[in-house]
């Protein structure tokens, strides 16, 4: 990146910071403790009191299972109760707890339509003294993703939004703008390589598609250990360095 890029963008983000509420300011950040990642973040990792959104790629578009872990693994992280709202009652608990979010921490809200699953997520927010909300959705509105960004700032709750899609097509509608302060797509990468047969440790291909006042980027990390906790993984795929940034601003 050149001097005068770097100068641009620092300023940017000066400017965008100073028009911030002063009580957004204060809530801080979930950091990763992975530099490479908090290094792109505004603030230095996840900001509290903020919508974030989560969605699988690759093979793993439509079910989004690598998505709602990483997601889960966030929310292990955080203090207090988990409100998780759904249509689907699909999640596999031990999978959950694999990640570091043990059920007992979890409060599952189900409903039948997706309204149901923004309202609940709404007044879960405004409640207050939750670690995060999670709610899995198809679609999300702008308007509807506004509501959920102002309920989050006023109590200073994560809110993790995981889209799921029930078919390929529906997948389109990711490229919608929306509140979020950052957007995420998750791709399964083959396991780490073990010195002995066997399975290793799960690795995800992290693209960090939009973040307010930040750049895009992509890492190859292993997936969230029984801590919540990701680390960069030694290598990509195809045998290229593990973490990279793109040229686009977020």
């Amino acid at each position: 990146m050149s001097a005068v890029r770097e100068h641009v963008i620092s300023d940017l983000r000066a400017r965008i910071s100073s028009l911030e509420s002063p009580a957004v300011k204060k809530l801080g950040c979930l950091e990763f403790g992975v530099p490479e990642i908090d290094g792109v973040l505004p603030g230095g990792g996840l900001a509290y009191g903020a919508l974030h959104e989560f969605a699988g790629g690759g093979a793993g578009t439509v079910d989004g299972a690598a998505a709602a872990l990483f997601a889960a693994g966030i929310a292990a992280r955080t203090k207090g109760p988990i409100v998780w709202c759904l249509t689907r009652p699909d999640l596999f608990f031990p999978a959950l707890a694999q990640v570091g979010l043990h059920p007992d921490r979890v409060i599952f809200v189900e409903s039948d339509k997706e309204e149901d699953v923004l309202a609940n997520m709404e007044e879960g927010l405004a409640h207050g003294g939750l670690g995060a909300v999670v709610g899995e959705l198809v679609r999300l509105p702008m308007t509807a993703s506004r509501r959920l960004q102002l309920a989050a700032e006023r109590t200073g709750t994560l809110a993790l939004v995981v889209r799921r899609w029930r078919r390929q097509t529906e997948a389109n509608d990711f490229g919608q703008p929306t509140a979020s302060t950052t957007r995420w797509r998750v791709s399964v990468l083959p396991s780490e390589e073990l010195a002995v047969p066997g399975v290793g440790r799960a690795r995800w291909l992290l693209e960090l598609m939009r973040v307010k006042a930040g750049e895009c980027a992509e890492f190859c990390v292993g997936a969230c250990d029984d801590k919540g906790r990701i680390d960069l993984s030694t290598g990509s795929a195809d045998g290229s360095h593990s973490a990279s940034r793109s040229i686009h601003s977020g």
